[in-house]
């Protein structure tokens, strides 16, 4: 007599997928980027798993004398550097937003500010 497969044998498969599926949706990427007012260097990272990943990423991207000036978590982020690199920073939901802000900051410490970098994660 053929054996019948119910759908309570089924069910621990498709838990199971829609657990993996939901995981990688729910997981968290982090950016950074690091900048020296000395150098004018630049260096960033993005969707690393944690904040410190992100951060050293960016710092050995940019080198000596630089700084984290701004990490973010699902996000976007930006650099606004102007005259005798004057800079301002933010992060923000959208890369636009994340540039206005940055912008805008520069603007209280600089002239001729302009975005030098931006980077946004996977999300």
């Amino acid at each position: 007599m053929p054996r019948l497969v119910t759908p309570f044998v089924l069910a621990p498969a498709f838990v199971l997928a829609v657990a993996l599926s939901s995981s990688e949706a729910a997981a968290d990427y982090f950016g950074a980027i690091a900048f020296s007012q000395d150098t004018g260097a630049v260096g960033y990272g993005y969707d690393y798993p944690s904040r410190a990943a992100a951060e050293e990423r960016a710092l050995d991207e940019c080198g000596e004398a630089c700084e984290v000036v701004v990490w973010f978590q699902n996000a976007c982020g930006a650099l606004a550097v102007g005259d005798d690199n004057g800079y301002g920073s933010a992060w923000a939901a959208n890369r636009r937003e994340a540039e206005n802000i940055a912008l805008n900051n520069c603007k209280q410490n600089a002239e001729n500010c302009s975005v030098r970098r931006w980077v946004c994660t996977t999300r």
